[in-house]
């Protein structure tokens, strides 16, 4: 179990420090918003990655052979950042940005870390490959997988702490014309990770075998 854990933590740290779409969004609530509002953000992203994992673990290779015939999904979930991205970037700025959050506010962006991820169809791919990579390792045992991955999240989200606590510091240093370009910049971020999940979408079938790809890089692990 010890040497699962320690298996799980260079992992849980990659995945804190990989850029996308949420990557940007939690440095932006935690900058303009505060810590708590950062960590409330955070926590949904978090339960979004524990439902994919849930639907990976239970699904396997059955699901991944659904979503290589069903490309759709990726147009859907790039559609919704596409959109999601512009209207970050056209929307004019509030007079006063840094108000202080509610409870309603935290529940907001509990939401909203949960939305984020959960319509990344990519993310769920990304589980469903691991799992399909370290299962065997791990000799498909449910405890060990159970240990696992309960490390690799723990460790994904104790790093996004020290992230959101970095970010807050700059929290002092925002002014009204800065926060509107960090805005503007997240706005484009998403757009272009919209974009390119579009285009995943549209890329023909024989590009688009994800199974075919999680067996390759099963082989370059597991050389015979």
């Amino acid at each position: 179990m010890i040497e699962d854990v320690q298996a799980a933590i260079p992992l849980g740290l990659v995945l804190s420090i990989m850029i996308g779409p949420v990557f940007f969004v939690l440095l932006e609530t935690s900058a303009t918003k505060g810590f708590r509002a950062g960590v409330s953000f955070n926590i949904g992203v978090i339960v979004a990655d524990i439902v994919f994992l849930l639907i990976a673990y239970f699904s396997s290779f059955q699901l991944l052979e659904n979503l290589s015939n069903q490309p759709g999904l990726f147009v859907f979930g790039g559609t919704i950042l596409l959109i999601y991205g512009v209207v970050i970037f056209v929307k004019k700025p509030a007079k006063k940005e840094n108000v202080k959050a509610s409870k309603g506010t935290y529940l907001g962006l509990m939401i909203k870390g949960f939305l984020l991820n959960f319509i990344n169809i990519g993310v769920l791919v990304f589980w469903l490959g691991l799992i399909v990579i370290v299962g065997p390792s791990l000799e498909n045992s449910p405890n060990r997988i159970l240990v696992f991955f309960s490390s690799v999240i723990l460790v994904y989200f104790i790093t996004d702490l020290f992230k959101i606590l970095l970010a807050k510091q700059l929290k002092r240093y925002l002014t009204q014309e800065k926060i509107v370009l960090i805005k503007k910049g997240l706005g484009v971020i998403l757009i272009v990770c919209g974009i390119v999940l579009i285009t995943k979408g549209f890329l023909p079938k024989e590009k688009f075998n994800i199974k075919d790809g999680i067996e390759r890089i099963s082989e370059q692990k597991n050389p015979t």
